[in-house]
């Protein structure tokens, strides 16, 4: 039969077989590398996803592999122009070598501290080479990879990779973005009261050029109006005189009746003449001859 020590010795057994199984064994994520410590000395990296085995004093310390990111906050930065540039960027980084990383730096936390540092004055010194144009327009996929190649540079200390920086956005402080603002509407009102002006002197010549060629035009017109007038004259007159020529009874009837016609309107008739006057010598007869009462002489 047995003792109720035994079966005490035996339970007491078994939990230290049992401590001791569970302190020798560790799990490895797929998203995670694992530093084996003993009594605070690395001894072991293991990558590969699992279960693994270690000696039970041994520790471990689990190191993300995966790609992290980096938020900077926004940073001041002075162009080669002197112009003042307030710059958001962010990076993104994994860590290659987690007995370096844990080394060198030890936690997340610290590394993002460290990274922040870096960052800055690789943007500090790439940004500070190129005017502000080649910053916010030209060649900012060019000073990303020259920044991205500085800061994986000294990062690779830390066993730090760094896969990728980004500028969100870069631009003027904010009362230096009004004062550029009023500036360019200054030298775009300028430009556009010198359009105007330029317009309005071309449409100036244009007017005065018009209004010359108006005046050729119509003096031209006139001229040939004129040239035509005279020649519908001569040639009234000679058939008037042709006319006079053949029948001149005819002729002093057809000039009388045109007189007649021009002056006897239909608002006014009355004229200041004495009867027997020549011009109502076809109002007697039609042979143009005054009646012989009016015609004779008073005693």
């Amino acid at each position: 039969m047995r003792s109720p020590v035994t079966g005490i010795v035996s339970l007491i057994i078994l939990f230290i077989v049992l401590a001791v199984g569970y302190s020798s064994v560790f799990t490895v994520q797929q998203t995670e590398q694992t530093i084996v410590l003993r009594f605070g000395e690395p001894v072991d990296i293991v990558t590969e996803p699992g279960l693994h085995f270690k000696a039970p004093w041994n520790s471990v310390i689990n190191v993300d592999k995966r790609i992290l990111d980096l938020e900077n906050p926004s940073q001041e930065v002075i162009a080669s122009d002197q112009k003042r540039l307030v710059v958001d960027a962010f990076a993104r980084y994994r860590i290659k070598n987690a007995l370096r990383y844990y080394t060198s730096v030890g936690s997340i936390q610290a590394a993002n501290l460290q990274l922040t540092t870096l960052l800055n004055a690789a943007l500090r010194r790439v940004l500070g080479e190129v005017n502000f144009i080649t910053v916010v327009r030209d060649d900012r996929e060019k000073l990303m990879q020259r920044i991205r190649e500085q800061l994986d540079r000294e990062a690779d200390g830390y066993g730090i990779e760094v896969v990728d920086v980004r500028i969100r956005r870069a631009d003027l402080p904010e009362q230096n973005s009004q004062a550029v603002y009023n500036r360019m509407k200054t030298e775009r009102e300028r430009e556009a009261a010198e359009f105007r002006a330029q317009g309005d002197q071309k449409a100036q010549e244009i007017r005065s050029k018009a209004d010359r060629e108006a005046t050729v035009i119509v003096a031209e017109a006139n001229s040939a109006a004129d040239q035509t007038r005279g020649a519908g004259d001569a040639e009234r007159n000679r058939l008037f005189a042709e006319a006079y020529g053949k029948d001149k009874d005819f002729f002093a009837f057809y000039r009388s009746m045109t007189a007649y016609e021009n002056g006897l309107r239909s608002s006014d008739t009355r004229f200041l003449l004495r009867p027997d006057s020549e011009f109502f010598r076809f109002f007697g007869g039609a042979n143009g001859k005054l009646p012989e009462a009016a015609a004779a002489p008073k005693q």
